[in-house]
């Protein structure tokens, strides 16, 4: 899903993709906002055990500025056993001098393949990846990174890719697509790489609201559409507050606060787990929010008495 301007709704609304019908549905309202779309993705499959030598391939790869020669180098395959005629008439020195020589990209080429995979399972777009892939590649022409923990480093370029990208994640979530590499590792990778961007490459990782946060945990909920705005509204009027908490807490505080006004009320722990904030946390964030209740929630959502009733 992604968001896009709605006519009917008259704002941003995050729009669901039917492949089969080829339509983008507002998932507010419901309108078709585009019919017919053309269908980019490759139309055939190709298995691991095709026993002929069809290539469906009918282009080569993408150009990729950040490998060398904008990766447009030529492989040769090796000949397969038993391969026919045309598999005979390849000369086979051609494999083996090919096999002695260097291939400078085949490093950066894994480094990019073990991106691709972690965006992947957090559901990451391919903006977000190549950006991961152009940080990685920049800090690595200034600084080698060559021995360090390649896991914690590539979940790192993610961390800083998705914040500059205005599609934040929490460490935490980070951590899920990772294996080799704990929540403290890849903390210090990302300040070892924040630290050389903004130093010697001039970049800035952006800035993070808890409005970032919100809209991903409420989904993680299954909060109705009603709830959700209330609690958009709420988190955007806790700008103007001092409140010293992370946005992450705020967010997960806001959240907390617009359930204890709903009829179904989700659990502490339910939001806890959702958010990935520990319960201590969100109790003590609401708390800093409490005085301030009166101001931040939405008039429509909630009268003064409903908002009076709410204990600190």
């Amino acid at each position: 899903m992604s968001d896009t301007f709605c006519r009917d709704c008259n704002s941003l609304t995050e729009v669901v993709f039917d492949h089969r019908a080829g339509d983008a549905i507002c998932s507010e309202c419901g309108l078709v906002l585009e019919a017919h779309t053309v269908d980019e993705t490759a139309e055939w499959r190709s298995f691991a055990d095709d026993s002929n030598d069809n290539d469906p391939n009918r282009v080569g790869g993408p150009v990729n500025p950040l490998l060398s020669e904008a990766g447009l180098s030529t492989v040769i395959a090796r000949p397969r056993n038993g391969g026919g005629a045309s598999s005979e008439a390849l000369p086979s020195s051609v494999g083996k001098w090919q096999g002695r020589a260097s291939n400078p990209d085949g490093y950066l080429l894994d480094i990019f393949g073990a991106i691709a995979v972690m965006a992947d399972r957090l559901g990451l777009v391919t903006t977000i990846k190549d950006r991961a892939n152009e940080i990685y590649k920049k800090v690595e022409d200034q600084k080698p990174l060559r021995g360090r923990n390649q896991d914690a480093i590539v979940a790192a370029c993610l961390y800083i890719a998705c914040r500059q990208e205005n599609k934040p994640r929490t460490v935490k979530e980070i951590c899920t697509a990772v294996s080799g590499a704990t929540k403290k590792e890849i903390g210090r990778a990302k300040e070892f790489i924040w630290k050389h961007m903004e130093a010697e490459l001039g970049l800035e990782m952006g800035t993070i609201h808890a409005e970032d946060y919100l809209r991903r945990f409420c989904s993680n909920l299954g909060m109705k559409n009603r709830d959700v705005k209330a609690a958009q509204e709420m988190v955007q009027n806790t700008e103007e507050l001092v409140i010293r908490r992370s946005p992450i807490s705020v967010a997960a505080a806001v959240i907390y606060t617009i359930n204890q006004l709903l009829d179904e009320k989700k659990s502490l722990k339910d939001i806890s787990v959702a958010t990935r904030v520990a319960e201590g946390t969100i109790k003590n964030s609401y708390r800093d929010l409490h005085p301030h209740l009166a101001r931040i929630i939405p008039n429509w959502f909630a009268n003064e008495e409903c908002v009076k009733n709410l204990q600190p």
